[in-house]
């Protein structure tokens, strides 16, 4: 199922492609349930019939983004039988897709790591086949999420349409540091992928506005759609324009792709011509009206406490969850990697 972007903002959700436009399809997958390596099978192929039917319905298509958890559904295990590898067959599907369709496309993976819990990876694969971003997700969603945090920083590729495509996992687009870094690093689209759920809908909506905003560039996010039974995914496919507007915005209807056409090269304009709300400009050179060239410190405590790795919160004796046992996982440390209580603690 396609859905159009507002007419006067997406291009009739993309069924026009203009020479400098990017017309991007955002998934709301059905969320899935995984418990055994055949379910994992099914559900790649699945993502891949779903790149098709969306690239026939939609030939202008120019990249189609996937939420987290696309592949491994919610279910947090971490068995080393479902769990994925780069060169593996789940990967190598994904890029033979988009190398068919000629599309670009973004995916989500839980990853093997031979020295602890598995990593959770987003990859973006260009319309030859190849992989030309990888990412792993810097802040997993404590205490629920068993992943390996990221330790490879943030990465910035060159996209469709002149885009300069990063990615922002799930929980990673709550820490406006990390829209920063993107933003700082040239990124001018930001893709979003999540797996949240209902209650969070509304922090979703203000922080993919606010993250397009604060750094002038555009905001895609998606996340899944539907029950497990247990869990229930919010879909909300999200556009957002470098002056923080909503330009199209899906349901909670499963296998809905939420479609429209973004200019990133608008996006470079503002950040090169705008003076009243260029911040990402003005955070590194303050007050350049009183000061040539503007003020270049950092005034910053939290910044000069993180870096000299004394970060430590007014309260941070008050702070009670510290650990995942309250989700059934072991002390980090204590037990084997990705190993699991059942029952008990």
């Amino acid at each position: 199922m396609l859905s159009k972007g507002d007419a006067m903002t997406t291009e009739l959700g993309g069924l026009n492609k203009t020479p400098d436009g990017m017309v991007v399809g955002l998934v709301q997958f059905q969320l899935p349930v995984i418990e055994t390596p055949d379910d994992l099978v099914s559900q790649t192929e699945r993502i891949c019939d779903k790149v098709v039917r969306t690239k026939k319905g939609m030939p202008n298509l120019d990249l189609i983004v996937f939420p987290e958890y696309c592949l491994h559904g919610l279910s947090m295990s971490t068995a080393p039988e479902l769990m994925c590898s780069i060169d593996g067959p789940e990967v190598g599907a994904f890029k033979d897709v988009c190398r068919e369709q000629g599309v670009w496309g973004c995916f989500s993976v839980m990853e093997e790591n031979p020295d602890g819990n598995p990593w959770n990876v987003g990859l973006i694969i260009d319309a030859t086949g190849e992989i030309v971003l990888y990412q792993r997700k810097l802040h997993p969603w404590v205490p629920v999420e068993p992943w390996q945090p990221g330790d490879m920083g943030l990465q910035v590729c060159d996209g469709p349409a002149g885009s300069k495509l990063a990615l922002m996992i799930c929980h990673d687009g709550m820490f406006p540091e990390v829209a920063r870094e993107v933003a700082y690093k040239g990124a001018n689209v930001a893709l979003r992928t999540a797996g949240y759920t209902i209650p969070i809908r509304n922090a979703w909506r203000i922080t993919n506005e606010s993250n397009a905003f604060c750094n002038l560039m555009y905001t895609l996010s998606v996340a899944m759609a539907g029950t497990d039974g247990i869990n229930r995914s919010m879909g909300e496919g999200m556009f957002c324009d470098y002056e923080g507007s909503m330009l199209a915005r899906g349901s909670e209807t499963p296998g809905e792709v939420v479609t429209g056409e973004v200019f990133p090269g608008r996006a470079d304009q503002a950040r090169e011509h705008w003076g009243v709300e260029n911040n990402i400009y003005q955070l590194g050179h303050r007050g350049f009206v009183a000061v040539e060239g503007g003020v270049t410190d950092c005034p910053y405590t939290y910044m000069q406490d993180l870096v000299a790795g004394e970060w430590r919160l007014p309260w941070d004796e008050n702070v009670r969850v510290k650990d995942g046992t309250s989700e059934g996982f072991p002390l980090a440390g204590k037990a084997g990697a990705g190993e699991r209580y059942v029952g008990g603690s």
